[in-house]
């Protein structure tokens, strides 16, 4: 979404910033997105904010099928009615999380996935991201400033004014 200041983004063998537009956009779709604040659509039901980034395009498989498989992953099977503001803040972000899912991306984004929400909630929150991971084969980035939630991942980098100032893997 950004162009960067120097250096280089490679995916997959593939310079991502030297895509046209048009094949960014399209690779885009490929990268699940979750954020701090869960940016759920307030109007929306909990299923329809799942299908939401999927329902401008034809899909091979059944949009809303997809999302109640999606919000029964993530332990949300029988709130898929229901508006977001009758769901906890956990409860928002598991939502948020299944919309990421969508389009069974190979890349999950992750920035600050925790930071809404309290402790206990947070940790059930790392390990469901943990276990999709796992489940769905896929990359987890994390971006947290939560040393517990740095302390679940594989594979930490510490980054201090823009620099790497230290890499850990476990």
């Amino acid at each position: 979404m950004d162009t960067p200041d120097a250096g280089s983004v490679i995916v997959g063998g593939s310079e991502v910033t030297a895509l046209s537009r048009g094949q960014q956009a399209a690779y885009r779709r490929t990268i699940g997105f979750v954020f701090q604040r869960f940016h759920l659509l307030p109007a929306l039901s909990v299923r329809d904010n799942v299908a939401a980034p999927v329902l401008p395009y034809r899909t091979p498989y059944d949009k809303f099928a997809r999302a109640d498989e999606l919000l029964n992953a993530v332990g949300l099977g029988d709130r898929g009615n229901s508006l977001p503001s009758r769901l906890s803040g956990g409860e928002q972000q598991r939502v948020a999380i299944a919309r990421a899912l969508i389009n069974a991306p190979g890349l999950l984004l992750a920035d600050e996935p925790t930071g809404n929400l309290d402790s206990v909630t947070g940790a059930g929150i790392v390990g469901l991201i943990l276990d999709l991971r796992r489940d769905r084969e896929m990359t987890v980035l994390v971006a947290t400033h939560d040393p517990l939630v740095a302390g679940r991942c594989d594979r930490v980098i510490r980054l201090r004014d823009g620099r790497v100032v230290e890499r850990v893997q476990s």
